[in-house]
């Protein structure tokens, strides 16, 4: 493990829960924030507070400069061309919608074909159900393996020339399994499509290259990154992005307008109408800084070590089920593990380890039809980040231990 002692940073995961230490354990949801993001986000609004853009004072340029500085650095992190590639939303839900709804209504026909993957979230997948609704295009799924990745003949198969659009995670949020991005993108370009990423995922574990990618649409949110709620982003190819027609309409998203008629303004400004999120940017930006300092090597080495460490542990519970954890996929695994604990329902589950102080996630997700795939109603989702240690996991199965005897399955 890391000789750096992360806990200093994250007071939050020094209380207790249930009168125990807490071991935070849902990551994949949203991650904690260390304190130099709340004191980014507290000293815009302690100091800088006031609109971008649209005042000659200072501190709108001060709000400005914080907001545009952001987009520039996250450009940075993710290798986009430019920062005007950079187009902040609420979240990777509204990223994903804003390309559907604006790319996808505007590019699909009846006889164009959507493919997507089982494995999608929820947020990934809801908006092409209804691009293909509304246009009477075909969706299509691409499937797994027996192990949880995508099948290479269904990749295949399944992105045709009548192909317009290939959605894909970059790591599900359930498997915890990277998907060969580049690879897909290859596949969708050869057929004249564009592919969009859900990078939510990925982008707070693993270095993401969009331009090595060859992604033509990113999304992810700032908090699953350390950042708080309610900033996202969306990146975009210039050449995509000029072409479509804004997602929301209002102030600051314009160039003139007149009675009866708007033109736009410029990227990124045509996709970002209103009052935006300025201490959210704020945040972000001292997140991006928080995990540079760490760097992706030292990240991606803590998480191996302790899923190396949680899944033997895991193997030697006759009673835990576990999904996308093959030995021969391990290569391809981020900090997440899917279970289930025999004869007991996840939300039970979470349950009696909340009252250990282990906080887990159960239910479906937001992944309902992998789940179904998966021929389950519910699974328990253990998923760690860097500041996790060993001791984490040892109370994690300590916990385990626990549940079918509250339950009295076992004496």
């Amino acid at each position: 493990m890391s000789d750096r002692n992360f806990l200093r940073d994250f007071p939050i995961l020094n209380q207790k829960m249930n009168g125990k230490p807490i071991v935070y354990l849902d990551n994949g949801a949203t991650t904690q924030k260390p304190e130099s993001v709340v004191r980014a986000i507290c000293g815009y609004y302690g100091g800088c507070n006031a609109n971008p853009h649209r005042g000659a004072y200072q501190l709108s340029i001060r709000a400005t400069d914080i907001y545009e500085s952001a987009r520039a650095r996250v450009a940075k992190f993710i290798n986009a061309p430019a920062p005007s590639n950079i187009i902040f939303t609420k979240n990777a839900t509204e990223s994903l919608n804003l390309v559907a709804y604006s790319y996808g209504l505007a590019n699909v026909e009846a006889d164009d074909e959507i493919t997507i993957t089982i494995s999608e979230h929820h947020s990934n997948l809801v908006p092409w159900q209804r691009v293909a609704q509304s246009t009477g295009a075909t969706l299509n799924y691409i499937y797994l393996n027996a192990d949880g990745t995508l099948n290479d003949a269904d990749i295949d198969q399944k992105i045709s020339a009548r192909t317009k659009i290939v959605a894909v995670t970059h790591v599900s949020n359930v498997l915890g399994l990277k998907n060969d991005i580049k690879k897909i993108a290859d596949k969708a370009h050869s057929v004249g499509a564009i592919i969009v990423v859900d990078g939510a995922q990925s982008t707070p574990h693993i270095p993401v290259d969009v331009q090595a990618l060859d992604a033509d649409f990113f999304a992810f949110s700032g908090h699953k990154m350390l950042a708080p709620m309610g900033i996202g982003v969306l990146y975009g190819r210039a050449k995509l992005l000029e072409k479509m027609p804004p997602f929301l309409s209002g102030g600051d998203m314009i160039e003139y307008v007149t009675e009866q008629s708007t033109t736009y303004a410029e990227l990124p400004q045509k996709f970002e109408a209103g009052t935006q999120n300025v201490g959210g940017a704020a945040g972000l930006t001292a997140a991006i800084d928080y995990i540079e300092s760490i760097g992706f090597d030292e990240i991606e080495r803590i998480e191996k070590n302790l899923i190396d460490y949680a899944l033997p542990r895991l193997r030697e519970l006759p009673f835990i089920e576990l999904y996308g954890c093959d030995p021969s996929v391990l290569e391809r695994k981020t900090g997440i593990i899917t279970f289930n604990v025999k004869g007991v329902h996840p939300h039970d589950v979470s349950t009696i380890l909340d009252l250990e102080g282990v906080a887990i996630r159960a239910g479906h997700h937001c992944a309902q039809p992998l789940t179904k795939y998966l021929n389950q109603t519910a699974t328990c989702r253990a998923s760690f980040y860097f500041y996790n240690t060993t001791d984490d996991v040892d109370r994690l199965i300590d916990a385990l231990k626990k549940v079918r005897k509250v339950l009295r399955l076992e004496p």
